[in-house]
């Protein structure tokens, strides 16, 4: 007898198909089910795969009396009633594993961009300017990298770090005794006080959102480079904005942002965001940071492991 039926509701790697049904489970492909339709269905299965298509809240989770599971695809939890889940005894698992190494390499690689102002040279070769001096790079080599979160995608971009010859500080309010000969250790002060690069990496919560305020970046002792790789509503494009106005970012990386639905943009987001898009120093990504080939295939084999184990 098999272990039940699995959902899976968002477009996924064709891998996770085989790997559940050897795991012993039926599984049905929806990736474009709506929302009203797994209303509908969700008390019939026993587990549940996701992205990030629908909120696995309250109203759906109260229709799904045989739910055992819920599987995310990827690392970020803040769409999922985790208050719900852990009250109902429904078991979550999530693959940040699967992607770790996209996050880290994505992050060394923008910000190398960043320092060597390969877009906005690209884009000047194209239209036959040819400026020298203005593209100037920076080097990495000696440079204090400040890591805020030092989870799966923090520790995978230190250890990417390791051959460029950095200083490495690590802060994470939820963990200790992770510091070794690459990484040290760090208090928010003093990550505050060394940081020429700041590199996000902590997940979306009530603690995290607005976090990175002008409050907080006045207290940088320097300029910093800013990565975001993590979620966008951690920094307000007003505060970006503000920030790179007045030097105290001198340049970001952003593969998330604030809003990443352009047609739902408040008034306010668009005039922002209007803004920030025409600074020559920063580099955008449309959330594609763990969005590697080699990850859509590695999360699958993350989570029906976790899943093979705790059933």
């Amino acid at each position: 007898m098999g272990l039940g039926k699995v959902l899976i509701i968002d477009e996924m790697h064709p891998s996770i198909i085989p790997l559940l049904e050897d795991a012993g489970y039926m599984v049905d492909y929806h990736p474009d089910i709506r929302r009203d339709e797994i209303l509908e269905v969700i008390c019939m299965y026993t587990g549940l795969i996701i992205r990030s298509k629908t909120p696995i809240d309250r109203p759906l989770l109260e229709q799904a009396g045989n739910l055992k599971f819920v599987g995310r695809a990827g690392a970020g939890l803040d769409n999922i009633d985790l208050d719900y889940l852990s009250d109902h005894g429904i078991k979550l698992f999530h693959a940040a594993e699967g992607n770790m190494d996209a996050v880290g390499e994505y992050a060394v690689g923008g910000l190398l961009a960043l320092f060597n102002h390969i877009s906005k040279a690209d884009d000047e070769v194209r239209k036959g300017i040819w400026k020298r001096e203005q593209n100037r790079g920076e080097e990495l080599k000696g440079k204090t990298v400040g890591i805020i979160g030092y989870g799966n995608m923090g520790s995978s971009f230190a250890k990417k770090l390791a051959g460029f010859e950095v200083n490495i500080l690590a802060y994470d309010k939820y963990k200790t005794g992770f510091g070794n000969f690459h990484v040290r250790e760090s208090s928010l002060g003093q990550l505050l006080e060394e940081t020429d690069v700041l590199s996000l990496h902590v997940p979306l919560t009530l603690e995290t959102r607005g976090f990175l305020n002008i409050d907080l970046l006045e207290r940088f002792k320097k300029p910093i480079y800013l990565i975001n790789t993590a979620r966008g509503e951690i920094i307000t494009f007003e505060t970006l904005n503000e920030a790179l106005d007045r030097g105290i970012i001198k340049g970001a990386v952003l593969d998330v942002l604030e809003n990443e639905k352009f047609k739902t943009f408040t008034d306010k987001q668009k005039k922002s965001f209007e803004i920030l898009a025409q600074k020559k120093n920063v580099i955008f990504s449309p959330h594609v940071a763990g969005w590697t080939f080699q990850s859509y295939e590695k999360i699958n084999q993350v989570l029906v492991e976790k899943i093979k184990e705790a059933f």
